[in-house]
Parts: structure tokens; sequence; C-alpha cells
């Protein structure tokens, strides 16, 4: 996952408090005005503070620094895959704001150091928890904060703008790969990333 936002590796201050809740209020009203609801009406009124502590919530990774999660490692003498799998995501899809999910596979060769164990789970997480795109969602942190010899990434998602709206196709799902560093040249190395996951 790239992270669209590396925004902590791209200029590099997080920033902070993004989320302004007022304005996500104001916002939901107007939409509600928009579709032709009464936003005063009883079971409307409180929707638009529902939805301000919902965005909260859900895209919190705004508000994350993703050096957090990348900075707990361990020195290590092996250089052999690691690999971690079936990590649950849930995202918004920056194009119309609305879900995707499903699950990423992250495998690096470490050059030196190791993760901790979940913290490529949450690494995943804070990217997820941000308007973003699947294509662009973890690769290029790990490989900035970590520095390992290679990071290959596959993502597995259901977006809910292909099944709600346009096409309407529930059930389909849109694979991602990313590779860096060493497995962009060993096509060994990947073919036993795939075989890992099929284990």
């Amino acid at each position: 996952m790239t992270g669209r936002g590396c925004r902590d590796g791209q200029g590099n201050a997080e920033r902070k408090h993004m989320i302004d809740q007022e304005k996500i209020r104001k916002a939901v009203k107007l939409l509600l005005e928009g579709i032709g609801e009464d936003p005063d009406r009883e079971g409307l009124l409180e929707t638009p503070d529902r939805v301000a502590r919902m965005y909260g919530e859900i895209l919190a990774g705004m508000d994350t620094d993703v050096s957090q999660p990348l900075s707990r490692v361990f020195a290590v003498d092996s250089s052999e895959m690691v690999l971690e799998k079936d990590i649950a995501f849930y995202s918004m899809c920056e194009h119309h704001l609305m879900p995707f999910y499903g699950k990423a596979h992250i495998a690096y060769v470490p050059d030196g150091k190791v993760l901790g164990l979940s913290k490529l789970a949450r690494t995943v997480e804070v990217y997820a928890r941000r308007p973003q795109l699947q294509e662009q969602l973890t690769v290029q942190a790990v490989m900035e904060y970590l520095k390992p010899r290679g990071v290959m990434v596959l993502l597995e998602a259901e977006h809910m703008c292909m099944t709600m709206r346009g096409v309407k196709k529930p059930g389909s799902r849109t694979v991602t790969t990313a590779v860096r560093g060493i497995f962009e040249t060993d096509p060994l190395l990947q073919e036993r990333f795939f075989h890992m996951l099929g284990d």
C-alpha cells in the first residue's frame, strides 16, 4: 500500500486534527436538503452529529502518524521473507466516498531488522482510515521506514461503488499488487509469495 497518502513521507509533517466535525455536520445538513429531505424532521435531527462522529472514527487515519507503528523494529540476522496475510481492512474510496473492504497480504525481505508482529496490520489500518485508492494503499511507507530489501503487497477488496451503483455487481473483487526492491527482479521470490498465500 503506498498510501496516496504517504503524507508522512512526502513533505513529512503529519497534519494533526484534520477532522472538523462542525463542518461535517453542516455538510450533512446541506446534503439532506440537497436530496429533498427535511433535516429538521425527528428521524434526521441527530443525523448530522452521528455522521460527524462516524467520520471521525472511520477516517481517523488522517490524524495518525504512520511512523508510530513502523518505528518498533528488532535487529535480526535472517534475510528470509516475512509474510503477514489476511489483514482485514475497511476504507473509503476517494472518488465516491463509498466504502471498500477486503484483505491485505504484505511480505518483505528484511535487511537487518524486522517489525513487531502487529505493526504491518496497524500500518494498513492507518492508511485504510483515509480517503484512499486501493491501488495506492502501503508499500511506500514500509520501504521508507523499514528499508527492507524488498516489499510485495497484494490487496483484494469489494467496492461498494461497484456494488450499489454503476454496474451493480455485488461480490466482484478488485485485486491489486505492488512490488518494490528485490521482488521486482526475482520472479522466484514472487512465486514463493503466491505459494505462501495459498498455504
